[in-house]
Order: structure tokens, then sequence, then C-alpha cells
């Protein structure tokens, strides 16, 4: 996607564009009268859909009668960033290079001082870098650093150490969305304990909530290929390294040869798809693994499956999980960052260390056999997923941090 003409004249700010409440406070055809709105700049990698990502969109559209908002990605527009553009929200691509970019953090505050921006929201830590690194060349917006999960392996980096000692400022906010990266900011990436906040990721529950007539779970699973007798695990997840779909469709394999009528849904899509793919071929497991793309009717397909499968390696707090309790399947996760904190092992899911697909394998059978025990453990999630991971409470953690940030 090729960049925003930044020398271009007329600014967003300019132009009357439908959609967003606000956005077009500044257009001389408003009222002269009418208070200016806060600017919000959420900064991501991209806006293709993601756990961050949806998140940051949700927030927008949550918010957009409180503050301004406007998108910055460094690396690429994404399908959600399409959709945001159509719905008004500008959206603007710096297409980062490779290295440390100094130039796409001079452009990125160029745009943030363009769009008289109050605060730069940074989803993840280069969106962190490149934010507050472009603040050493004259603007002085103050920065949310939310960081969503870990890299793998995760460890300090001196440089990295020195830079965030460097680059944070007192009026600058760092969110963790769980204690576990809250504890990796503080010990990998050294900044004071006292600074960093956590605000659980929320989803809109009420989408996951309804339950399904037996004609309805069936006509579903018809629809994507699947038998009213089969045993549905789903794992809907971006088709990346840290999901590692291998162990999944090693762990599907080994249920398969006790429980014959398992079968995996894959939701998603990213760079491993066709890995995965040639995994699912080489395992000769065609008809027991289904991948299905990217998906925008989640909670459908989850109503018509029996059990909620993440095979993940890092982990922040992973909205997949709270959409499964939310609709009440039990999950088998591995046991990777903030998943202990969203499933409680024994009680709302079952927990396994990273790769071992022996061990999951062995949760499922056990859940597969027991279905009084998967409505138990199903009915548990949903009570969790509501005393601790709506997204109304996550709204309006993040609204208090806005008007504490500019003053309000």
């Amino acid at each position: 996607m090729p960049s925003v003409d930044l020398s271009r004249s007329a600014t967003w700010a300019d132009q009357e564009l439908p959609g967003p409440q606000g956005w077009s406070e500044g257009s001389p055809a408003l009222a002269p009268s009418r208070p200016r709105l806060a600017t919000v700049c959420q900064v991501l990698h991209g806006l293709q859909v993601g756990g961050a990502e949806v998140l940051a969109a949700r927030l927008a559209r949550r918010l957009d009668r409180d503050y301004r908002f406007l998108f910055i990605c460094l690396d690429e527009l994404g399908s959600l960033g399409q959709e945001l553009r159509d719905e008004g929200f500008p959206v603007e691509v710096l297409d980062r290079r490779p290295g440390v970019d100094w130039w796409c953090a001079r452009r990125l505050i160029r745009v943030a001082r363009r769009e008289q921006v109050d605060i730069l929201h940074a989803h993840q830590y280069a969106p962190f870098f490149y934010s507050a690194a472009g603040r050493l060349l004259g603007s002085r917006p103050p920065v949310l650093f939310t960081e969503h999960g870990r890299a793998h392996p995760d460890y300090p980096r001196p440089k990295r150490l020195l830079a965030n000692h460097l680059l944070l400022r007192r009026r600058d906010r760092v969110v963790a969305v769980g204690k576990a990266v809250r504890q990796a900011l503080i010990h990998n990436e050294g900044i004071a304990a006292e600074r960093v906040e956590v605000i659980y990721n929320g989803i809109p529950l009420e989408r996951f909530e309804d339950r399904l007539t037996t004609s309805g779970r069936a006509a579903i699973r018809a629809e994507i290929g699947l038998e009213p007798q089969d045993l549905v695990l789903i794992q809907v997840a971006r088709l990346d390294y840290l999901k590692d779909h291998a162990t999944a469709i090693r762990t599907i394999e080994r249920v398969a040869r006790r429980w014959s009528r398992a079968r995996l849904v894959l939701v998603g899509d990213g760079p491993e798809r066709g890995a995965v793919e040639d995994l699912v071929h080489q395992r000769e497991m065609e008809g027991k693994v289904l991948l299905l793309g990217q998906r925008d009717d989640v909670p459908r397909l989850l109503a018509a499956s029996d059990i909620v499968l993440l095979t993940s390696i890092s982990e922040g707090i992973p909205l997949t999980l709270i959409e499964a309790m939310a609709a009440g399947l039990p999950v088998v996760s591995t046991r990777v960052g903030g998943v202990a904190e969203v499933v409680a092992d024994g009680q709302t899911g079952l927990l396994a260390p990273a790769g071992d697909d022996t061990a999951l394998a062995e949760h499922i059978l056990r859940l597969a056999a027991d279905p009084a025990q998967r409505d138990l453990i199903g009915q548990s999630g949903r009570r969790r997923a509501n005393d601790l991971f709506s997204e109304c409470r996550m709204h309006d953690a993040y609204r208090r941090t806005y008007a504490a940030m500019v003053g309000e």
C-alpha cells in the first residue's frame, strides 16, 4: 500500500468525513463554538485482523464521541484498516523500511504535528519505539504504550533497556494487558513497576452468549462440511509461528487415533498458511483438519463447536480464549504468557506445556468422553468471562487513562 502524500496542503482535519463522531470538528462548515475533541492517534504495525488490531478498532468505534481518532500503520494497511477507512476513520501507512527507520519516525511525528494529536496510543513495542523516538524531532504528545504480548524467546536486551530509559517521559503511560505481560515489561524492558498498569482485554460478551438448537448446530456444521456426530475442536488464531499450528495438527492426529470422529477447524489467515497446508497434507489429515481462512462469523462457529484449542508458544491475554469462555465452551490450551490469567486450570479449561501435543491430546480425550464435564467447565468459563473480561470494563479503563493524559 503506497504511503499517503504527506506534503499535501489539505489535512485530514480540514476534510468533512462521514462516520466517526467529531472527526470534522475543525471543518469551517461546523459551528465555531463546538469544543475541540482531544485527538488520539493509534499506532500499530498494521491493521490485519488480530487481537491488538481488533481491540484498537473497537476502542475507536466505542469512544468516537469523546475523542477524535486516526490510525497510523508502520507497515501495512490490512483488511481491518480498509474497513476503518470505509467507515471514515483516516488511516495512514508509513511503509517502514527494514532496520531502524528514522525517516519513518520523522513521518509519524509530522502526521502527529499536522493533525494536532494529543495522545499517541502505540500498540506493541515497535509502534511505541517509533512514536516515542519521533518526539526527539520536536513534537511533544504523550505516548500511551499498550503491550499485548511478548516475542518468543523473551529476554532483556541492553539496547532496548537504554532506549526505554531515554524515550519514556513523565506524562507517558504504560499498559499491560495482563500480569504476565506486566512482569515482562518490568524485568525485560526495565520499566519501573509503578509505571505499568494492567488493563485486561475485553470483548462484547453478548455476541457469544446465544445457545443454538441441535438443528442450528447441525446446519452450521453442514455449511463447513462437518457431521452432527463429529467432535469439533476449533482454533481461532492468525496463521503465525507464535500460534504453533504444527502442534495443533499433531494433537488432532493423536486424538483421531482414539476418537475417529474428531475434527479440527482452523479459523484465521497469515504468513504460515502455506506451511500449515503442507503439514496437513504430509500427515494425511485433509479429512480431519479444515482451514476456513479469515471469518467474520466466529460466534456462530463457536456455537457449533465442542472444544476450543489454542497451541501458542507466546500470548498476552488471548481474546480467542475469552470468546470461548463467553460462548460456554471448555478450553484446552498451552500454558504460556497470560493464558493462565484467562483460563482457570481445571475449572474453565485444561492447560498443558507449550509444544506438548501428548498432554493436549489427553486433555481433549478426557473432555470428549465426558459431555457433562464439558458443560460444567463451559458454564464456569462463561461466569469468569463476565466477571473479568467485559469490553465495557476495558473501554472505561482506557477512557479514564485518556482523560488523565490530556488533563481532563
